[in-house]
Order: C-alpha cells, then structure tokens, then sequence
C-alpha cells in the first residue's frame, strides 16, 4: 500500500471518508452480537476510532505482538471466544448475503472464483462441495475456487495443532488447520457473489464503485445509502 500504511494499519484506511472496516461492521448479520479485534500494527487507531462499541454491538480487542499467521491470531481469541463464530479478514469485503449463509452451518469457508487462482489459496472440494485442502498458489489453474478467508467456526477448532503455511514455516494457517479438521468434520464451501479484496492503492481507488455489488451505494455527498439485498 506504499505510504498510505506508514502510520496506520490497511483496515483503518478511508472510502469517501470512512474506514474500511466501518463499512464491513455496518454489514454483519443480525446473529452476531459481539465484535473481536485482533489487532497489531498501530492498532490503537482502530481502537480510538470504534471505542468500545458498533451499532450496540460490544466490542473487544486483542493485541497480536507475535506475527505468526491467522491460525496464531485466532487462538489469541480461545478463551473469550463463544461456541460458533464468524472469522473475517479486516480489510476484504464481503457480501451480507454470502455471511448469512455461512451461518447456517457449523463450519464453513467462503470461496470465490478467480480466472487467475495462482496468487491465492485455492480451496479443493469433495464430490459433495466440501473443502479437503487448500492449496497455496498453484502452479496449474485447475482449481479456480479460491479462499476469501471468510470463515465460520466454533470452539472445535481449538482441538486440532496448528498447521504452518508452508513446510517448516513459522506462520500458521487458519485454512490449513481447518483441512485438518476436514477428516473429522464438513467443512461447507459457500460460493461467493461478491468478493473484493483491498490489496494495493489501485484496490483502494476502485473500493467506491465496487461497494453496490455489497448492497451499499456511496452519493456524492459522502452520505451513504444501504439497499435491500
């Protein structure tokens, strides 16, 4: 992201004038009642914007000092965390629509399809659309369903060692540890219809016109108005 993140972390960047993660809060369903930061790099400009609490929603905040993947930063959350929860990445978007239904089930990943998977994590399924793996940066495109890293869960997960990303890596994956899990449980791969990952300052341009596929349409007077989906 260049100088944008030099003082503060991507999440907290704006959209006509309102940080990412605002606008992801807005969209959560109804089922979830409370919000978990896990937070680093200046996190406390995300604790001095959202205080806390959002929308009635009470908010908590954990302190990850040892970078060491998402599967390390979600055990940070082990001891407060509720029997079924939602995981999400702080600075992708996703659809309301895609969220509920991931709630429907006890696990579940969010997979989107790509035309070029190979900078992504690539979500292989059983006959039935259940993940079996995930398979980072693939050199072939056979498999284009590919990892948002949108998840639903609940305290099982806790039960399993943590996978490293890569072999003999120090950065533990949520995704590989929910393959693990996959021998045990079914893990529901949801479809996505709408995905938009803020990956550079060219993501963050385009953000405004992509933000109708979410149900939120921006005016030019920088008030918002949310559709129906």
């Amino acid at each position: 992201m260049l100088h944008l993140t030099d003082k503060a972390p991507k999440p907290i960047l704006k959209i006509n004038g309102k940080p990412i993660l605002e606008y992801k809060l807005e969209i959560l369903p109804k089922e979830i009642d409370e919000i978990i930061f896990i937070v680093g790099y200046y996190g406390e400009l995300i604790m001095d914007h959202f205080g806390c609490q959002f929308q009635g929603k009470k908010i908590k905040y954990i302190f990850q000092k040892d970078l060491n993947g998402t599967g390390g930063a979600l055990h940070l959350a082990k001891g407060i965390l509720e029997d079924k929860f939602l995981v999400m990445n702080g600075d992708d978007f996703y659809h309301k629509q895609d969220l509920k239904k991931m709630l429907q089930h006890n696990f579940a990943i969010l997979g989107y399809k790509v035309d070029d998977p190979s900078r992504y994590g690539v979500i292989k399924t059983d006959k039935r659309g259940n993940m079996i793996e995930v398979i980072e940066n693939p050199k072939d495109a056979k498999f284009k369903l590919v990892n948002t890293g949108a998840y639903v869960l609940n305290k099982k997960f806790f039960d399993y060692d943590l996978v490293p990303k890569k072999a003999g890596d120090k950065e533990f994956g949520l995704p590989q540890t929910l393959a693990q899990m996959s021998k045990d449980h079914k893990i529901k791969v949801i479809k996505a219809r709408a995905w938009y990952p803020v990956g550079n300052p060219e993501d963050l341009e385009k953000a405004e016109k992509e933000l109708p596929k979410f149900g939120i349409k921006i005016e030019k007077s920088g008030k918002k108005v949310v559709k129906k989906a």
